[in-house]
């Protein structure tokens, strides 16, 4: 392997099996088109329906009732020692529902195994399963897929490709395999009727949905309908690699253009990718819990954290790309310490107006602009357009000095959660798919920081960071706004309320946050289990 040329325009590795000219990879031209086809597509796949959608509505129905229906019955009977045992069991039950219903629930899964700390932890953990220990499909239909979509045998294309995959999920599966002009790579295979199915699939929660409004709380913030939309918007883009190989070669131009250099992409094949068929570069890390690993390795955990918060926030501030699916699995600590982003297939994009919009959001959040602020979130359509701003700020109490809720009972947390929950409903607030991304990024650094770095003091690195962002990007970001740099100032005050915390608070280390949380999920536990 050599130095390649392609690290003059994107986060590649410094030595590769080949080198990407930006200008004649064969399927790039050809992701806008399929990019634009794939959003035009999710009205008609998500539109409200009268009639059921074929029998897989009964499959459905059938397959979560067999589910749900024994844990509601032995939970009314009082056969759980605890909450934690009833909701172990319904999330292990729901786990097996999604793995029966195939790819489009265990997709599902998988989105809310990302979710700690916005679903149950019993649910998270069970979830967790179905990022790479869904059954596999046989040697034998992988080797259809390949050879169909390369148009090639397997031996004519491959010097050696291993039968056992190296993970398998929902959409697809990656094997490892070496070309037969020697470079190590990796494969990903999609599952072969997966695109069908998902679609179908699509249809079919679009007709239940309707059915379930009201009666889902985790829901309360995106109608049920709302939800199933949002859904599509991610999945519907992942049926297409060629997509995702354009996504990879994005970001690592992103990564690049931002002068992140704590961050390194996978190159894709320039000619070996299909619909169905992705070949990429193959590299090699520690797993991204492995904490004990990367210090004997000498590896700073505290900055794999930082590089990864930075970079997120840099991408959608202001570049307006953003590797949408954050989790364990997609992502993998190197030995020098660089960390390596995997998958893809979910990636944020937005729009020159929404890009300004998350930017005004950052900015008005962090010099407690509040206003601006509700304005910023009307603008990214999480409120809708013709929202009385001052109205929100007022019912949310917005305005008023801040609560540190270690100090509310059980039954005061559970009723200020219903109260803020019930103002949004009522003035219609949705998530779009982008902030959705964005937040559920944020939660998994969140869990991760508790491994890597729980005794990071937030409260400094939030204003190392914010010095950081004005040096580098502070000029170009108050252009875009059109504003003075100076006239933007870290709110420490602000910063901390977000916390929760009063504006005496001199430091706030992720430790300390978290038994925050703690003490506060548990009263409200306590006071839902009564």
């Amino acid at each position: 392997m050599t130095v390649r040329d392609d690290r003059q325009w994107a986060a590649f590795t410094e030595e590769g099996p080949w080198s990407l000219d930006r200008d004649s990879i064969r399927w790039a031209p050809l992701a806008p088109q399929l990019r634009a086809a794939a959003r035009a597509e999710v009205p008609e796949l998500t539109r409200e329906r009268k009639v059921p959608p074929g029998q897989r509505v009964f499959v459905v129905v059938r397959t979560l009732a067999t589910a749900v229906l024994p844990w509601l019955w032995r939970k009314r009977r009082g056969r759980y020692a605890t909450i934690e045992a009833g909701r172990s069991d319904i999330s292990k039950r729901l786990r097996v529902a999604a793995e029966h219903l195939g790819p489009t629930y265990i997709k599902l899964g998988q989105i809310i195994s990302s979710g700690e700390g916005l679903f149950p932890a019993e649910l998270v953990d069970e979830f967790k399963k179905c990022r790479d220990q869904v059954p596999a499909e046989p040697f034998d239909v992988v080797r259809v897929v390949v050879e169909a979509d390369l148009g090639a045998r397997l031996e004519d294309v491959f010097a050696s490709f291993d039968r056992t995959p190296l993970a398998a999920a929902s959409i697809a599966q990656v094997h490892a395999a070496t070309l037969l002009t020697g470079e190590e790579v990796v494969v990903k295979v999609q599952r072969p009727s997966v695109a069908g199915l998902v679609r179908h699939d699509l249809k079919v929660m679009a007709w239940i949905a309707p059915f379930l409004v009201g009666r889902i709380p985790i829901a309360s913030l995106a109608n049920p309908p709302a939800l199933v939309e949002l859904f599509a918007e991610t999945i519907v883009e992942e049926l297409d690699f060629r997509m995702e190989a354009a996504n990879m070669v994005d970001v690592a131009a992103m990564l690049h253009e931002l002068g992140n250099h704590g961050y390194v992409v996978p190159r894709p094949h320039p000619t070996l990718v299909t619909r169905r068929v992705l070949v990429m570069q193959r590299l090699h890390g520690f797993n991204f819990d492995d904490v004990v690993g990367m210090k004997e390795a000498g590896i700073d955990t505290e900055e794999v954290v930082r590089t990864a918060m930075v970079a997120l926030m840099e991408g959608a501030m202001v570049y307006g790309v953003f590797h949408g699916d954050l989790h364990g699995g997609n992502l993998f600590v190197m030995a020098d310490g660089r960390t390596a982003l995997l998958d893809f297939g979910i990636v944020g994009r937005l729009s020159s107006e929404r890009r300004l919009a998350f930017l005004r959001l950052m900015i008005s959040a962090t010099t407690n602009d509040l206003t601006g602020q509700m304005a910023a979130m009307r603008d990214l359509g999480a409120l809708p357009a013709d929202t009385d701003l001052a109205a929100v700020i007022k019912d949310l109490r917005l305005d008023q000095a801040t609560v540190d809720p270690t100090t509310l009972t059980g039954e005061e947390l559970v009723a200020e959660v219903q109260r803020v929950v019930k103002s949004l409903l009522g003035y219609g607030a949705r998530l779009p798919k982008e902030l959705m991304l964005y937040v559920k990024n944020m939660v998994f650094l969140d869990g991760a920081m508790a491994r890597l770095a729980p005794d990071l003091d937030l409260l400094a690195e939030i204003a190392k960071i914010s010095m950081m962002f004005a040096e580098r990007h502070g000029e170009r970001l108050a252009r875009d706004l059109g504003i003075e740099a100076s006239s933007v100032e870290l709110n420490m005050d602000s910063v901390k309320a977000g916390f929760g915390v009063d504006s005496s608070t001199e430091q706030l280390t992720y430790r300390e946050l978290q038994a925050r949380r703690e003490l506060i999920q548990k009263r409200m536990r306590d006071h839902v289990g009564r």
